[in-house]
């Protein structure tokens, strides 16, 4: 009889300061700082945001790194990992290496995909943010939840 694999789920935290997250510039900035800057205008990647209840960040997850114009945004592995590290609250994150911040159809439609799930699952999507180097566009500022 062969036996069931188990799953294990870790995840490591360190001494640092608590940062915590009290507006979309903020969230902006601190991305920034953890963003490859040299690649932010050729390849699109995906990002997410994890905080607790206080808006204290717990952690940033590299979603995906996809091409010229495009990433997989895949709401199961963004939420798997959400719960494996007690995250309540979430940031999207992705880039426009066009740098152009105008969301594209898909960015609206994996927004309200991720916000339902998020619902489901009691956790609250606050925002999601499209990047460049030197500016953001926010759904949340723009009303877009």
């Amino acid at each position: 009889m062969n036996p069931l694999m188990e799953i294990s789920v870790s995840y490591t935290t360190s001494n640092q300061e608590k940062v915590r997250i009290t507006s979309n510039k903020e969230a902006y900035e601190l991305i920034i700082k953890n963003w490859n800057l040299d690649i932010i205008e050729f390849q699109e990647e995906c990002k997410v945001v994890l905080m607790n209840k206080g808006n204290f960040v717990l952690g940033i997850y590299e979603v995906s790194k996809g091409g010229i114009d495009s990433s997989v945004v895949d709401i199961r592995i963004i939420l798997g990992v959400a719960l494996k590290c007690h995250a309540t609250q979430l940031i999207l994150v992705h880039n426009h290496p066009s740098g152009n911040l105008n969301p594209s159809s898909s960015d609206e439609k994996i927004t309200e995909s991720l916000q339902k799930a998020c619902k489901l699952l009691n956790l609250s999507l606050l925002d999601h943010l499209i990047i460049t180097s030197s500016d953001y566009y926010s759904f949340n500022e723009k009303n877009s939840f």
